[in-house]
């Protein structure tokens, strides 16, 4: 489906994250792939994965840095030209915030969570756009407690609602190029992000109990809905949060 295409990925932490479901699953479809890691510890662990799928294309990016993020487009725009997708899977909120209460969230802390899980999304789509494919396609993750109140999933929640409304907005300002912007909002897995979230064994079962389909979600789930936003089948879908989560929706909470 994908042979010929590339995309670059953002958000890969280990062989269980969420990007990397996604990642493997673009590979088996025939796409060329480039990464992006934060710091030494994720591309120690990023690495060796790209190896495995004869991926040599391995960059340096923090979100938070501006020249950083000039820096890759610019390489990957020297080295392919053109690319067809992003995946933008990067969210962060310092521990604190997530173990106090909502009411409690420093003012240092929200910027910080605002910054890297939110406003990445916008940094990294007004610098795509410029080697991006006409009818070429972003998908970002996000989650229900952008929606709803999710048990200690405090000032995320509220970057996560930050995401989505950038989608909108970003949906609307690429449209014109047919360039698409949406969001899979994934069930919780048992993803190296979701491990800091307090209690977080205990919700997993919960929402197995809930949904309707009394599993929790896979990444291969997510990584299913990702190549139909990533491919000409949604082609006349942009602005759009879906949620892939075993109709844990339907069911509520908080």
């Amino acid at each position: 489906m994908f042979k010929g295409k590339k995309f670059l990925i953002l958000g890969v932490a280990n062989e269980r994250s969420i990007a990397w479901g996604i990642a493997k699953a673009l590979h088996d479809q025939g796409a060329e792939l480039a990464f992006t890691f934060v710091n030494e510890a994720i591309e120690k662990r990023l690495r060796p994965l790209a190896e495995g799928i004869n991926c040599s294309m391995v960059l340096p990016c923090d979100v938070q840095n501006d020249q950083q993020l000039d820096s890759l487009f610019t390489e990957i725009g020297e080295r392919w030209g053109k690319i067809d997708g992003v995946v933008h899977s990067i969210a962060f909120a310092d521990k604190a915030d997530l173990d106090n209460r909502f009411s409690k969230t420093s003012r240092e802390g929200f910027k910080l969570a605002l910054d890297v899980s939110a406003y990445s999304l916008i940094a990294v789509a007004g610098r795509a756009e410029a080697i991006m494919n006409e009818g070429g396609s972003i998908i970002t993750l996000t989650y229900l407690g952008s929606q709803r109140s999710v048990k200690n999933y405090n000032v995320m929640g509220v970057a996560k609602a930050a995401l989505e409304s950038s989608v909108r907005y970003l949906a609307t300002d690429l449209g014109e190029k047919n360039i698409r912007v949406n969001a899979i909002s994934a069930g919780p897995i048992k993803t190296l992000a979701a491990s800091g979230i307090p209690g977080f064994r205990e919700l997993l079962n919960k929402f197995a109990e809930s949904s309707p389909l009394k599993r929790n979600t896979s990444v291969e789930d997510v990584a299913g809905a990702a190549l139909f936003f990533l491919s000409p089948w949604s082609a006349g879908v942009t602005g759009e949060i879906t949620y892939v989560d075993c109709g844990f929706s339907t069911v509520g909470i908080g």
